[in-house]
């Protein structure tokens, strides 16, 4: 299929300060949350036979609340009590102060039309991360992550090339998932997850997709097994209404090559974390997508274009990402070879 000549726009010298900026303080601010995290749960004393012991109250991994003794009350645990309150006390506090540079933050990207990221699939993906879940099984694929490499190379593309009203979640099916602790999170329920964010998603008759009453979906993909007949389930919870993965050909690329980070921007100008996939194997996949004559047309066009885009990004922005053969070796050499002049520092 021909592919389209697409406009990529570089940041001016204001937003790139800005970008840089964005990034240093949501840094500050993911180390702070996790160190104020450190210190979920309680710690209190706790009367018991005609004695006072200092109780520890807490969420294991698999969900179950667990408590535990320091020991009797003495001098020792009176200060480990202290100590722990006060720690507890300063994390947080530097955690506020650190989130209200973030809103001034962004109010300043609004102002400079920094924001990319729809604000739903920003929830979303907000929501995995702190499940635990971004970056470890699941990866986001499809339109955006798009997101994620025109951020890091401080570029962004046609319009036409990333409005989405879904989001589709690779999810490893080489790996057993577990959602982080919580007791909001039915059954540790991809499902349970997405309603935290809209109560209105609901799973759809194709049991790998959610929607909610927008119409916004949420396909959870998975790559075909080979051969298929040895393919399993892959779900992620154990609700009766979770997702169940669709394995499709081709995602083993997206699967087996590197993870790729980045911080991007949502439409309100605040910060996330976007885990991808490799943008070299996204290019090269998305061009295999546009041949395939048995794809919708209109999607076709679509994979084309974002193809080439992400083809020119890497080969003018993120030259430290060279197309050679040897990092790409997940790729069928037809499929390399074919892709290999999206990345041409004068494609269209």
């Amino acid at each position: 299929m021909p592919v389209e000549a697409i406009e990529i726009h570089e940041l001016n010298k204001d937003q790139l300060r800005e970008r840089v900026n964005t990034a240093q303080r949501y840094a500050a601010w993911r180390d702070a949350h996790a160190q104020r995290s450190g210190f979920r749960g309680s710690l209190v004393w706790h009367r018991s036979g005609g004695g006072e012991y200092l109780l520890r109250s807490y969420y294991d991994g698999a969900g179950v609340r667990r408590q535990k003794t320091e020991g009797p009350r003495s001098p020792e645990t009176e200060h480990l009590k202290a100590q722990w309150d006060a720690q507890r006390e300063a994390a947080t506090e530097r955690e506020k102060a650190l989130q209200i540079v973030l809103e001034r933050q962004a109010a300043i990207n609004r102002a400079l039309m920094l924001g990319r990221v729809p604000l739903l699939g920003a929830r979303i993906i907000r929501a995995l991360d702190a499940a635990g879940l971004l970056g470890h099984g699941i990866r986001i694929v499809g339109t955006n992550a798009v997101y994620a490499y025109e951020a890091s190379a401080g570029v962004t593309v046609d319009a036409s090339v990333t409005t989405t009203e879904d989001i589709d979640l690779l999810v490893d099916a080489r790996r057993t998932l577990r959602l982080a602790a919580s007791d909001e999170i039915a059954g540790g329920a991809l499902i349970s997850l997405l309603r935290r964010v809209d109560r209105s998603f609901e799973r759809t008759r194709q049991n790998f997709r959610a929607a909610n009453r927008d119409g916004y979906l949420v396909d959870l993909i998975t790559p075909q097994a080979d051969p298929p007949w040895r393919a399993g389930e892959v779900r992620i919870g154990t609700a009766d209404d979770e997702l169940t993965a669709v394995p499709i050909d081709g995602l083993t690329w997206l699967e087996s090559a590197p993870a790729f980070e980045a911080v991007a921007i949502d439409e309100r100008g605040a910060p996330l974390r976007i885990v991808a996939t490799d943008p070299r194997v996204f290019a090269a996949h998305k061009f295999w997508l546009s041949a395939q004559p048995g794809r919708d047309p209109l999607k076709r066009r679509r994979d084309a274009a974002q193809a080439a885009a992400v083809g020119r990004i890497v080969g003018r922005y993120l030259t430290h990402l060279p197309y050679v053969a040897d990092d790409l070796r997940m790729l069928p050499r037809p499929v390399f070879e074919t892709a290999r002049p999206l990345f041409e520092a004068d494609a269209p």
